[in-house]
């Protein structure tokens, strides 16, 4: 009967701690800014040309590129994200693991704060936050084992937030810092229950930190660096480096409960210590070529996924060790090289086209998680876009810019094999399709 009460009263314990920050939400291993992209261009473009953008999310691509329009901008954009992930089991109909969508608006402002300083020397700051379910939901934070699959990179994506600097440094070559900030909560909550679950003398106490993550970047626009003061064959041609720390959200509980004639003083203990919206270290170079009225470039990113095993093992809700201690069945991540091409052009007026392609291949090598049951696929992402811009503002100083973005991701089928709590398994073969539409409104200052 004590153990019967004392798995109640954890679960008890660990959803009282946890019910302000993972009510209705997904795990996801992933965030916007990796996943789809930021604003709707560099959906369209599938990140391709994101590292060589005039708009403010250069920010978290490549913060270097902020010195392209020494114009300051404020950008606000709204992201709807439809998924449909499955994993078929055999002799069933239903496969639908996950179809909740993901809503995000975003916020985005730069400017040039060379008044500050003596010299004048132009130096732009800019500033992204993005936040789910359209603005209302700050912290969507999930963290669970599955008994039935649950994929990997999908799911609500919590507070995004990026700040960061760019700067020319010398002819055609800038440089840029920016920082990743992800929030490290802890929770404790002390209590007296009944068996009944009845609570008094409630005590809970959260806190929440800032987790800075560094950003890099580097421009080279060739023509201006060599050629400067006439036309020659590297004049369009422009090159970007940038690196991107790791980082994750995390929460930590501890909880002491204490029940009345059964667990007496100092009560039952329980700590728990997740992370959510992993992204790994990526290192990224790309290079375009900006002819008259287009362009067209490419990216190629590597993708450090291996680090995630070691934040796993700290995890107490992803750790996959068995009652013996063993890990032989953990999940097992490689690192991935992300190729990607992207084009803009011209249609007619103040009007562009943009389009994109990239391929993903996932990171999750094993095919067997028990526990954690993770599914993810190999990704091919196709965008289009247009981008116009209108220039008979009666009141404004500068044209206003109006951006709307599509991206479609297909999941190539892969198959898993999904174990539950007591050891039973099954086959599956998971596959999937992600639509995600963004617009968004530029005002230049």
């Amino acid at each position: 009967m004590q153990t019967t009460h004392g798995t109640a009263l954890r679960r008890l314990a660990l959803g009282i701690a946890l019910a302000g920050a993972s009510a209705g939400t997904h795990a996801s291993m992933g965030n916007i800014g990796t996943s789809y992209g930021i604003f709707p261009e560099d959906l369209a473009t599938a990140q391709a040309l994101s590292m060589f953008n005039s708009q403010v999310s250069a920010n978290y691509y490549n913060p270097a590129a902020l010195v392209k329009d020494e114009r300051g901008e404020l950008t606000q954009a709204i992201m709807h994200a439809e998924q449909e992930l499955r994993a078929q089991r055999p002799n069933t109909d239903s496969d639908v693991v996950s179809n909740d969508p993901s809503q995000s608006v975003l916020l985005g402002m730069k400017t040039n704060v060379a008044s500050l300083l003596q010299s004048g020397h132009p130096i732009h700051l800019g500033f992204i936050a993005g936040v789910e379910k359209y603005g209302k939901e700050m912290l969507a934070f999930g963290a669970e084992a599955s008994e039935t699959g649950q994929y990997m990179r999908y799911g609500r994506e919590p507070l995004f937030l990026s700040l960061g600097a760019g700067t020319k440094i010398w002819r055609g070559i800038s440089l840029g810092a920016a920082s990743r900030i992800t929030l490290d909560a802890t929770a404790t909550l002390n209590a007296t229950s009944t068996l009944a679950g009845e609570t008094e003398q409630e005590e809970l106490s959260v806190e929440a930190e800032p987790n800075i993550r560094s950003i890099l970047g580097l421009t080279l626009n060739w023509g201006d660096t060599f050629c400067p003061d006439s036309s020659c064959f590297l004049s369009g041609f422009e090159s970007a480096l940038s690196f991107r720390n790791s980082s994750a959200s995390s929460t930590a509980v501890e909880s002491n409960i204490i029940v009345k004639q059964t667990i007496p003083d100092p009560g039952l203990s329980l700590a728990v210590s997740t992370i959510d919206s992993y992204q790994p270290e990526i290192y990224a170079f790309g290079t375009q070529y900006k002819g008259d009225g287009w362009r067209a470039g490419f990216t190629v990113e590597k993708r450090e996924w291996s680090g995630l095993e070691d934040e796993l093992e700290a995890d107490t809700i992803k750790d996959q060790e068995d009652a013996s201690g063993s890990t032989s069945q953990k999940a097992e991540f490689q690192d991935t090289v992300v190729p990607r091409i992207g084009a803009e052009m011209d249609l007619f007026g103040p009007v562009k086209l943009l389009g994109g392609l990239a391929y993903e291949e996932s990171p999750l090598t094993s095919s067997r998680t028990p526990k954690l049951n993770y599914i993810d696929n190999d990704r091919i992402i196709a965008g289009l876009g247009l981008s116009a811009t209108y220039e008979r503002t009666r009141f404004l100083r500068y044209p206003v810019r109006f951006d709307i973005g599509y991206q479609y991701q297909q999941l190539e089928e892969r198959d898993f094999t999904i174990e539950d709590n007591d050891g039973n398994t099954q086959p599956v073969t998971a596959d999937g399709e992600i639509h995600v539409v963004s617009g968004s409104v530029t005002l230049k200052f």
